[in-house]
């Protein structure tokens, strides 16, 4: 109105002023005043060059100190299926989080300590009493009876018998008190087995291509433990009821029943929460400028951390930091349950690898043109990255079907797929090498 014109006129006027710029193929007046521009491939090109060349690509955020915790193992047993999306989901995080530029660090957090280690003991020294660890005085082993598969077995059958036998779970009771108040014999044991079991699963944390930069466990803030029931309890944050010390952690603006946290069962003995609750203050203390932590834990767990970090709140345990959790979804088989074999246990995750570099072997196995060696490289190459691919293709919060015979197409959506798309793109680039053509930065 201001220029007494109508808007396709002045539409029309602006086009006209637009027409032959560099970035643009052509522009076009459309309806009443739309003006529709198209840009040039070689201003799109230029523009990805240029942000190719950045290695930020050209992201800027302020570097954070930040703690990724996934994995999550536990001594004696192996990497199971319900690993499989921390480690895929929480490496993936770690490496987005320090290629924006943030102080990253990776911790598998084990499960190293409580009545299972109890049991261990328990049933290992009913099985070799002749161990050094149990004479008097004790000493270290200087070889163990036993190796990781052996190990394996060793926690399903203490278990049970503990589950069948209140004397056995008196036993199994009494083993856990020694060890957790530092008996010699017992730490060398629990020593033996803990170095037995992360030396196993750091295997396999390679072969999913997980980095970890540290590997403490529950045991390394047990210490920590009964100073910080001690401060909540005196700061009337810890409150007794029916014998057990809790902390409330309900809101008024909630929308459903918040349950308290439960700090120490009416025996004084602690918890998973009261570990993670100082596993948060540990890493505030051993990271002065800790901005975050992140939980790369399944779904399920969303109540628990939820109470955790509510507790750290009140605590005023984490002044600054962020916690957050980045929950994840099942890995189901073709019922849409979770992923069991085929005798209904539980699926390790060696097993599940296994599986798809056996079908990726399959389809490999017409080619002529490579010998077993190569074939079987190659197999392990594409099984482990359709693996890899497939989960994170998924929601993130949802479960997903593993099905290895789709996993290993080379058609569709899939790992294989994509890996079949880079080599081409990467024989077009020979071929331009060749022709005197010299790539750009992408």
């Amino acid at each position: 109105k201001s220029q007494g014109q109508n808007p396709r006129e002045i539409a029309t006027a602006i086009a006209a002023a637009l027409a032959g710029h560099p970035a643009l193929d052509s522009v076009e007046v459309a309806g009443p005043g739309f003006i529709n521009l198209r840009l040039s491939a070689r201003f799109l090109a230029d523009c990805a060059t240029a942000q190719g060349s950045d290695p930020m690509m050209g992201l800027r955020e302020v570097p954070r100190r930040m703690v990724i915790d996934f994995g999550g193992p536990n001594v004696a047993k192996p990497l199971h299926v319900g690993h499989l999306r921390s480690l895929v989901i929480g490496e993936s995080l770690r490496r987005i989080l320090a290629g924006l530029g943030h102080h990253v660090v990776s911790d598998v957090h084990l499960g190293d300590w409580g009545l299972q280690m109890g049991m261990l003991v328990a049933e290992i020294r009913r099985r070799w009493p002749e161990l050094s660890c149990f004479a008097t005085p004790p000493r270290p082993p200087a070889s163990l009876p036993f190796d990781m598969a052996d190990l394996t077995l060793l926690y399903p059958a203490a278990a049970a018998a503990c589950r069948e036998d209140p004397d056995r779970m008196a036993e199994a009771r009494a083993d856990t008190a020694a060890l957790q108040s530092g008996e010699p014999g017992h730490r060398m044991l629990w020593s033996a087995m803990r170095a037995l079991s992360l030396a196993a699963q750091t295997r396999d944390f390679a072969t999913i291509g997980a980095h970890f930069d540290l590997l403490l466990g529950e045991s390394d803030v047990q210490p920590l433990i009964p100073g910080m029931i001690e401060d909540l309890v005196e700061r009337g944050i810890a409150i007794p009821s029916d014998g057990a010390l809790i902390v409330e952690v309900a809101a008024e603006t909630d929308a459903r029943p918040m349950p308290p946290l439960l700090l120490a069962k009416s025996d004084g003995a602690a918890l998973y929460a009261t570990t993670d609750l100082a596993t948060i203050l540990e890493r505030v203390q051993r990271f002065p400028d800790l901005a975050a932590i992140v939980y790369v834990v399944d779904q399920r767990q969303s109540l628990h951390f939820e109470q955790v970090f509510r507790a750290a709140a009140r605590a005023g345990y984490a002044p600054g930091v962020t916690l957050t959790f980045a929950g994840f979804g099942t890995v189901n088989g073709p019922d849409g349950k979770p992923y069991k074999t085929r005798q209904g246990g539980v699926a390790q995750l060696a097993d599940l690898l296994d599986e798809a570099i056996g079908k990726a072997a399959e389809r490999l196995a017409p080619r002529a043109d490579l010998d077993d060696d190569a074939r079987a490289r190659l197999a392990r190459t594409i099984g482990i990255a359709a693996v890899k691919f497939a989960d994170l293709s998924s929601y993130r919060t949802s479960g997903y079907v593993f099905d290895p015979e789709r996993l290993v197409s080379f058609e569709g959506r899939t790992g294989p797929y994509v890996q079949y798309a880079c080599v081409r793109i990467a024989s077009i680039l020979e071929r331009a090498a060749a022709e005197g053509h010299a790539p750009g930065a992408i």
